[in-house]
């Protein structure tokens, strides 16, 4: 019998120590777009739903508002996402009442949400998209939207509460990224300054800018100050990360741009990032751009 049970014994051990833990689910990610006044957004928004899913840690979803007005039936199921990223531009009109309501209490409530480039320039009269968002431009806004937020070439933030508009861009350029907090989970491991490819470099955006912490930023040609590119938002329970870079798909193109979307997008989830920075990360002296196939 003894010896009847270690054969048995030695038979199942292959079984057992060849049992795999399941894999965990992939999160799960949505795209709200529709109405922006860059005309690339379509393709942008299937740049940035290739390059959450490159990581295999999301699968992506897409709704898409109608191209003009209010839409009735832009009723997303939030719920069941962990993020929302938004590809939403200047112009766009204001989700239906029920839509937005839902959408502050997912985030309120711990969900991820994600802005990218013209989504701070949309809904300037919807106050708790603007506290998400922590400053943006275009759209009337002005001192009554908030301050202006920068950092002095020393890095102190700057909350100046002059009056003007909020909102503006000098030429299209190649511009260095300084980051300024290099503990952030985001930001960490990256080079202290990279070069981002062509792009829009937003200055002047103001807002309530409530619980927010710039993560990097980009001296403006226009405002000759430093204006945040990378930053964070807490709303209630919710994460927002917020980058004002990606005007056009060249510039989603840059790897800089990539990686932090990928580790923003990330964070925004789960409070902590797990995406390593890339071999062919942009450095100080060095541009670096991944050609998208579509």
């Amino acid at each position: 019998m003894k010896h009847i049970f270690l054969a048995a014994a030695v038979l199942a051990a292959p079984l057992l120590f060849s049992v795999n833990a399941p894999a965990a689910e992939p999160m799960r990610a949505l795209i709200v777009d529709g109405q922006n006044n860059h005309k690339v957004w379509p393709k942008t928004t299937q740049m940035m739903k290739s390059y959450l899913e490159d990581t295999k840690l999301f699968t992506v979803d897409v709704a898409t508002a109608a191209p003009r007005g209010s839409d009735p039936n832009f009723k997303p199921e939030f719920g069941i996402y962990d993020v929302v990223v938004c590809n939403f531009g200047h112009g766009a009109a204001r989700w239906p009442a029920e839509t937005e309501k839902a959408f502050e209490n997912f985030v309120g409530d711990g969900g991820g949400f994600v802005v990218v480039h013209a989504a701070d320039n949309s809904f300037p009269d919807w106050t708790a998209y603007n506290e998400m968002i922590g400053i943006g431009g275009w759209g009337g806004r002005n001192e009554k939207s908030g301050p202006y937020v920068y950092t002095n070439n020393e890095g102190d933030l700057i909350r100046d509460t002059s009056a003007g508009r909020g909102g503006n861009h000098g030429k299209q350029w190649e511009f260095p990224v300084v980051v300024r907090d290099r503990e952030h989970p985001i930001t960490r491991g990256m080079p202290v300054e990279w070069l981002h490819a062509q792009d829009e470099l937003y200055d002047q955006l103001r807002g309530p800018a409530l619980n927010m912490q710039i993560l990097a930023t980009a001296e403006s040609q226009v405002t000759k100050r430093h204006e945040p590119m990378i930053f964070t938002v807490k709303y209630g329970k919710g994460r927002v990360f917020h980058t004002p870079m990606g005007h056009a798909e060249y510039s989603q193109e840059c790897v800089g741009f990539i990686t932090t979307l990928q580790r923003g997008t990330e964070w925004a989830a789960t409070g902590k990032v797990s995406i390593a920075i890339p071999d062919d990360f942009p450095t100080a002296d060095r541009l670096s751009s991944r050609k998208y196939d579509e």
